[in-house]
């Protein structure tokens, strides 16, 4: 019983909840709202200007970071983090832009592109990811030593004997069988049968295979308070950001043949996706954090720190 309701179980618990309660509420919304026409050029800059809703916050987080010098592992652990991160998101844009969205909406672009596989790829879509994963990290570690103390595990404890590197076999079924049901919901089920869902695809790899080796080494120090704090703003943010804008003017869109073909027809279609992915980043950028924590707090070499020697 005590195991049921450890932190993140319930976390999770309640993602499921919520999740369940919108899909039940949005899928009733069978006419998608008709977007106006891009040629009237409704948002000038747009997709450039809402950059800001990741920058601003940020910045401040940055700030309120490099004014610490207490916080020197954690500001060690930061640039390690985004290293290995970054280009994740660099990477799907460069391999994958054309494959999984588009961008219909000149306009609300600067113009500013970057070769890509298939095509030109506007600048914004970097900014976009790099900018998305620094605030995700930023959020997180002042959730954790600031706003969310109380809970933040002493990393103390575990400088002489660190967790053990055990595999985590249940991410990776976990991630296989979400990716089973979504071919079989887009071949059976989808009003578009076409393709493979391969966004679906990226996501659950950049996501469940980084946990399947580290979340039972890092459960105990993941302060899941801040994690679901975290979530939540960064998901708020997301869904103002595409249900609001990106989807009903153009500043981005998705290719219907690489998506699992479940819609959100309220948020002019915007597939499912596009909301699990900053369930996606956030867990993601969280272990990867803790684990390059552990390694850069206890002062041992990687390997050592994590098999507990």
């Amino acid at each position: 019983m005590r195991r049921l309701f450890d932190p993140p179980r319930v976390l999770f618990q309640l993602t499921a909840v919520v999740l369940a309660a919108g899909a039940i509420t949005l899928l009733h919304v069978r006419q998608p709202v008709t977007p106006p026409p891009f040629a009237d050029d409704p948002t000038p800059l747009g997709y450039t200007w809402s950059l800001v809703l990741f920058a601003l916050p940020l910045t401040f987080l940055l700030v309120w970071l490099l004014l610490r010098p207490e916080y020197r592992i954690q500001k060690k652990a930061v640039g390690v983090t985004l290293a290995i991160l970054v280009p994740l998101g660099v990477v799907l844009d460069l391999l994958f832009a054309h494959t999984f969205f588009t961008f219909e909406n000149t306009a609300a672009v600067s113009g500013l592109a970057v070769p890509g596989r298939g095509g030109p790829i506007p600048i914004e879509e970097f900014v976009f990811y790099v900018t998305g994963f620094v605030f995700v990290l930023l959020l997180y570690i002042w959730s954790d030593e600031a706003w969310m103390d109380r809970y933040n595990p002493d990393l103390s404890a575990y400088r002489e004997a660190p967790p053990a590197l055990s595999f985590h076999l249940g991410s990776v079924v976990t991630g296989l069988v979400l990716l089973a049901a979504a071919v079989v919901y887009k071949k059976l089920f989808s009003g578009d049968p076409e393709g493979f869902p391969w966004y679906w695809a990226y996501l659950l790899a950049a996501s469940f295979v980084p946990s399947a080796g580290f979340f039972k080494t890092v459960r105990t120090l993941v302060n899941w308070r801040a994690f679901s704090f975290t979530f939540l703003l960064v998901l708020l943010i997301s869904l103002t950001w595409e249900a609001s804008l990106a989807s009903p003017y153009g500043w981005w869109g998705y290719q219907g043949d690489a998506m699992m073909g479940l819609f959100i027809a309220a948020w002019s279609r915007l597939p499912v996706e596009a909301v699990f992915v900053w369930l996606a980043v956030t867990y993601t950028t969280v272990i990867v954090y803790e684990v390059v924590t552990l390694w850069v707090g206890t002062g041992k070499g990687f390997k050592e720190a994590m098999v507990g020697r």
